[in-house]
């Protein structure tokens, strides 16, 4: 099946034959659904804390810093912009010269709303000699975009999203990755010092070390602290096959064999080759300007307080287990933290003998833990909190997808439809364990979370194997507690018009 040629790629990407033979096999077999216990609700698998237990959650949060621990904020980065620009490059292929759908006459009518504005200006006056107003009169529409869009203008079409200008200040326009340098510098600083890493493309990463270079020293002057700042890729080891829609591997027109990235489930590797205590999670869209930042910050140290609350006692229950001895009401003081406080299951943990629940325990709370912040449903396409089995009987929380879910089951889509809460990706993770060592984080996926996806290559269908997601299946074997966070902290950018609503305005 194999030629030398395919042995040779396979060896440069870290790939073994067997990993080939294994995905060729799900994608004969495909994926089993998700079975369910419940949507997560406030008071079912959500906690909701009131005001005053905010205020102690980020006591506990200070106190956690104050001690020295190594903090790092992870964005995934390489997502590109042009998914942003959709509707855009439809208008500039199409047959339209003036803008038709109000998509693109929002876009047009508040051009000087944009953050990115002077910047395209600019490059207007060098490309054409005149500037946007004047191209507007003229009705050269397609000109205007085309100066934002293509690489001798601003080349946003091609460039990831964390390198755009998002948001005007008074002196500048800062880019998602500044507002992700300035959050680190407001809840994860730890001895003056911020960590932040970014995972980003291997095409775009020295244009990020350049921006880097460039605007470091002004925040590191502005908040008073040292940045540690590190890029990582994902691994060539991570990508997947392709197949031909008969489970073939699919072959390019040259007679290679295609290979694609296995999405954001690839970045766990990532994740696990970090160096760090405590590890905030967060897309690199959802940023606000610094007159929102507030709401923001207050929210991501109280799930850090949650997370340090329960780690620190999973250790010390952990080490009373390492001490032996563990009597009757220890036990049942455990097993009520993991059902209450967890949200796990066990079932027949309570008939259990004295050794059996002991190992039990000790399994369950030895693991990497998650804090995620989740918002209210309002629609919002994507994942959501979920009460699920897990494939040794458990159930636990688990952030879902709607591929991983039976759309012909009318009582889970009954749950997934009328789900209270939705996933923004706000997370914060322990990746330690209680003797300071780190978790191997690849062992905690659930290989059985990964889905499959129909794409084409030069005209010719072909099915795409989607690894288990980052916050899905990648960290489905870790203990997990969600909390209710405001809305007003989840403001991301899936399309340039986002940039228009009022919390990326000045």
């Amino acid at each position: 099946m194999f030629t030398s040629d395919d042995l040779k790629l396979l060896a440069a990407k870290g790939i073994s034959q067997q990993q080939i033979q294994h995905q060729l096999e799900q994608f004969r077999e495909g994926f089993p659904y998700l079975k369910l216990r419940s949507a997560a609700a406030v008071g079912n698998g959500i906690i909701a804390p009131s005001d005053a237990e905010c205020q102690a959650l980020v006591e506990a949060w200070d106190a956690y810093k104050a001690e020295g621990h190594h903090i790092t904020k992870f964005v995934p980065a390489s997502g590109a912009a042009s998914r942003m620009f959709k509707n855009i490059f439809e208008f500039r292929d199409g047959d339209n010269e003036a803008p038709v759908t109000d998509f693109e006459r929002t876009f047009f009518e508040h051009i000087s709303d944009f953050a990115f504005y002077p910047a395209l200006d600019d490059a207007c006056q060098v490309l054409y000699g005149a500037g946007i107003d004047e191209l507007l009169a003229d009705g050269r529409y397609k000109d205007i975009v085309s100066a934002m869009l293509d690489d001798d203008g601003l080349g946003y079409g091609q460039l990831p999203k964390g390198l755009l200008q998002f948001h005007a200040y008074d002196d500048c326009a800062r880019t998602p990755l500044e507002e992700h340098l300035v959050e680190a510098a407001l809840y994860a600083v730890s001895q003056s010092k911020a960590d932040v890493h970014f995972t980003v493309s291997a095409e775009h990463r020295e244009l990020f070390q350049q921006l880097v270079e460039r605007v470091l020293p002004y925040y590191e002057e502005k908040y008073h602290i040292d940045y540690k700042v590190s890029f990582s890729e994902q691994k060539p080891s991570t990508d997947t096959l392709a197949a031909t829609m008969e489970n073939e591997p699919f072959r390019t027109d040259d007679g290679q064999l295609l290979f694609r990235p296995g999405g954001h489930g690839a970045l766990i590797q990532n994740l696990s080759d970090l160096d760090s205590d405590i590890v905030f999670i967060k897309n690199i869209d959802n940023v606000v300007p610094d007159r929102l930042k507030p709401a923001t910050t207050l929210w991501k140290q109280v799930i850090a307080g949650v997370l340090v609350n329960a780690q620190r006692q999973a250790f010390d229950y952990l080490r009373r287990i390492d001490e032996g001895n563990i009597g009757q009401a220890e036990r049942q003081e455990m097993c009520h933290f993991l059902r209450h406080d967890l949200c796990t299951e066990v079932p027949g943990l309570a008939e259990m003998s004295a050794e059996e629940q002991v190992n039990v325990l000790r399994q369950k709370l030895n693991r990497p833990m998650r804090v995620c912040g989740v918002v209210k449903n309002v629609g919002e396409p994507g994942g959501g909190p979920f009460l699920a089995f897990n494939a040794d009987g458990s159930v636990s929380p688990q952030i879902l997808e709607s591929s991983q879910i039976d759309a012909h089951n009318p009582t889970y889509m009954a749950m997934f439809t009328g789900g209270t809460h939705f996933n923004p990706v706000d997370l914060v993770c322990a990746i330690r364990d209680y003797k300071g060592q780190r978790f191997d984080l690849p062992k905690y996926v659930d290989p059985a979370t990964g889905f499959i996806s129909y794409k084409s290559k030069n005209g010719k269908d072909l099915k795409a194997l989607e690894l288990p997601g980052l916050w899905n299946g990648a960290m489905s074997d870790w203990s997990t507690i969600f909390v209710e966070v405001p809305l007003e902290t989840f403001n991301p950018v899936k399309t340039v018009n986002d940039l228009l609503r009022p919390q990326h305005q000045p």
